[in-house]
């Protein structure tokens, strides 16, 4: 039996949002912006990092846009208040 948590990806494509997407053929299913093959961890990494939206939109030649990565961080946002409790360490004193 395998023990191994079942990374869940899409058995066809799925739409994130407006400006993100799921396909299976694209870059193995992880999400990345509709049109594109940049990763949006890639983009939330460089966020992360403290790169304001328009070097990162320069950075991919204008493929990723403000509205597409505040789309990113709104989503990464909501998924991480839905899943906080999962990611708790120990109790905040």
């Amino acid at each position: 039996m395998n023990n191994h948590k079942n990374k869940r990806r899409p058995a066809k494509p799925a739409t994130l949002g407006r400006y993100i997407v799921a396909d299976p053929k694209i870059c193995h299913g992880k999400p990345t912006f509709r049109g594109t093959r940049v990763f949006v961890s890639d983009v939330l990494d460089q966020v992360a990092s403290g790169m304001d939206w328009e070097s990162i939109s320069q950075e991919w030649d204008g493929k990723v846009t403000a509205p597409a990565i505040r789309e990113a961080v709104q989503l990464a946002a909501t998924a991480f208040l839905a899943h906080a409790d999962e990611l708790l360490v120990e109790p905040a004193q």
